[in-house]
């Protein structure tokens, strides 16, 4: 094949598009629909709790126009990443969905399924090998927070996607997955230049993101070993060089050079062309395969059960006074609940809620808005810190106070909330694997 046409839908699997811009993409005749369905940007939760990232209900009302459309037109249906952890349990509820569409249009296929969920006991033998790489964390992986986890998930490269095409899937359904990978699978299997194609996935995977104005919506790319041109599905939108080129940063720390499994991509030749309006041409990008094969390991462990209330303080004297008034509070706080798994956390927004420690502008905000956090082994520990916490907010003493109540508004009553389990980050590291394709099972069966 001397080009491959990829249409991606939408960011990820759920997040919406049109119907109009899926219809006039549809007419351009692709030869893939590829779509990503997951992230790790809402945290570990999802991983460790099983949660989908979007609604059921959505996911599948897009399933409802995306396959009986990838059917019509004869072409493969390719999810990365489902439900958005990617997790086994999360690969079967996307494929319940698949059913149900097939079964109410009456459609016929084959279905691969591509499994990511990394035995525990794998990854402690890779510790002790030697075998894990940190990756953005700054510590060595331990066997105490594999073996605390509750999810574990590997992402695949293009190799398990290749495999199923290879086995005849008309669609597939995969766990965790890099989100280029997922998208630039297709194109690969057809003989397209690997580097080329993952930047090409790196840019389709948002969709039209990577447009302008950007949207989660529909987008094409049209590939060959030159280059590929990008153009969005909706003629309300346009591919620019700058939309195009800032997508190309996106998520990446060095903008040369972006690392996935067994390959590494050099963009420091790449060149962006407007053809016309609304199509922009990418050429330049080179790669080459690394010896040893790695991939990523998230894994999701719980932490505790956190309760949380939300004030409001406008009062200057307060704000001048309040990290001190915080330190008081949370002391207080421990010598009536000195329980060692109670962590307290203060986030104050307008001040210095998100850099934290590393906030430069240190002019006063006008109100600042208290989320007062703890978490505990027992949710009623978590529940009884905040319920102290807030009080004394509420009735604060300090330096220049004029009044003994009513320096803090809180937003809700009840004043506290229980927001159950929750999780962190027990994994977040490279390992070595044999093959790309050792951690993914794929199963096919006949729907």
């Amino acid at each position: 094949m001397k080009s491959v046409r990829t249409l991606t839908p939408t960011g990820a699997l759920g997040a919406g598009f049109s119907l109009e811009a899926l219809e006039r993409g549809m007419s351009l005749r692709p030869d893939v629909i590829a779509t990503d369905a997951g992230s790790t940007d809402p945290g570990p939760s999802l991983l460790g709790s099983g949660l989908p990232l979007l609604p059921n209900g959505i996911i599948k009302k897009e399933l409802d126009a995306l396959i009986p459309a990838a059917r019509k037109a004869g072409i493969p249906l390719i999810i990365g990443s489902a439900n958005g952890a990617g997790t086994n349990a999360g690969v079967e509820n996307v494929v319940s969905m698949v059913k149900e569409v097939a079964k109410e249009k009456g459609l016929h296929f084959k279905l691969a399924k591509i499994y990511s969920d990394i035995p525990k006991e794998r990854v402690i033998s890779a510790i002790q090998a030697g075998e894990i790489r940190d990756f953005e964390v700054g510590a060595e992986l331990k066997v105490e927070d594999i073996q605390a986890s509750t999810g574990l998930v590997g992402q695949m490269g293009d190799e398990p996607f290749r495999q199923a095409l290879d086995d005849g899937a008309d669609i597939i359904v995969a766990g965790r997955s890099c989100d280029d990978s997922a998208v630039a699978a297709f194109a690969i299997w057809k003989g397209i230049d690997p580097s080329l194609a993952i930047h090409m996935g790196k840019i389709l995977e948002c969709g039209a993101i990577s447009a302008d104005p950007p949207g989660m919506d529909v987008m094409l790319s049209t590939i060959d070993n030159e280059g590929f041109v990008l153009e969005p599905g909706s003629l309300a939108r346009r591919a620019s060089v700058e939309s195009v080129a800032a997508h190309t940063l996106y998520e990446r720390e060095n903008p040369l050079v972006q690392y996935g499994p067994g390959r590494m991509q050099n963009m420091s030749e790449c060149r962006f062309e407007q053809l016309d309006e609304r199509r922009v041409r990418v050429t330049g990008t080179r790669g080459e395969r690394s010896d040893d094969y790695w991939i990523k390991l998230e894994g999701s462990k719980p932490v505790g059960y956190r309760s949380f209330a939300l004030a409001g303080i406008r009062c200057p004297v307060m704000m001048r006074n309040l990290d001190q008034v915080l330190r008081d509070i949370e002391k207080l706080t421990r010598e009536k609940i000195p329980d060692p798994s109670l962590r307290i956390v203060f986030a104050k927004y307008g001040a210095d809620a998100v850099l934290r420690e590393l906030e430069f502008n240190k002019t006063m905000p006008h109100e600042i808005g208290l989320v007062i956090e703890a978490t505990a082994d027992v949710q009623q520990t978590a529940y009884d810190a905040v319920a102290i916490i807030a009080a004394k907010v509420n009735h604060a003493v300090f330096k220049g106070v004029k009044n003994t109540a009513g320096s803090a508004a809180f937003r809700y009553s009840p004043r506290i909330h229980n927001i159950g389990i929750q999780y962190e980050f027990s994994a977040y590291h490279l390992m070595k694997v044999s093959s790309p394709l050792e951690c993914f099972p794929i199963v096919m069966e006949e729907v």
